[in-house]
């Protein structure tokens, strides 16, 4: 019975890899550790989304709000990146995808003062439509957004 008790508690507290299932429900969803401080991987993330001549279409910081009312959560900030060539492309292809625009990153705080960033390729996004003109389109943001992640984690 003991191994069996030791045997589950090493299985639910053993470490997972970046393509193990983190409790997303979709697939393709990319998820880099990175040895960056909150702060840092956000900042350098703007930088990155830049850089890659995106844009940062939206932001939230679910911890900045907790602290301006008093609670401290870990770090915890969304970006929405786009760019309006990309937007025109979209909606001239199928317009009811357009609710995917912008397409987000995820920073998350991990308890050892490093930081995770986490999206979905945009090309799984697209595919849910099954409108094989997106796919290019996907594509190609596959490649920026890998790239922009490649810059922000470095």
């Amino acid at each position: 019975m003991r191994k069996i008790v030791w045997l589950c508690m090493v299985l639910v507290f053993s470490p997972t890899s970046g393509l193990a299932d983190q409790g997303y429900p979709y697939p393709q969803m990319q998820v880099i550790p990175s040895s960056q401080s909150f702060d840092k991987l956000v900042e350098s993330l703007k930088t990155a989304i830049a850089s890659h001549k995106m844009g940062l279409v939206t932001q939230a910081c679910g911890s900045c709000g907790a602290k301006a009312q008093g609670y401290d959560i870990p770090g915890n900030f969304v970006a929405g990146v786009f760019r309006n060539d990309f937007a025109r492309r979209l909606f001239a292809i199928h317009v009811p995808a357009g609710i995917e625009a912008p397409i987000r990153f995820y920073v998350t705080e991990n308890a050892d003062g490093t930081a995770t960033l986490t999206y979905r390729l945009p090309s799984a996004i697209f595919a849910a439509y099954e409108v094989p003109a997106l796919a290019p389109l996907g594509t190609e943001l596959d490649e920026i957004f890998t790239a922009i992640t490649k810059d922000a984690v470095k």
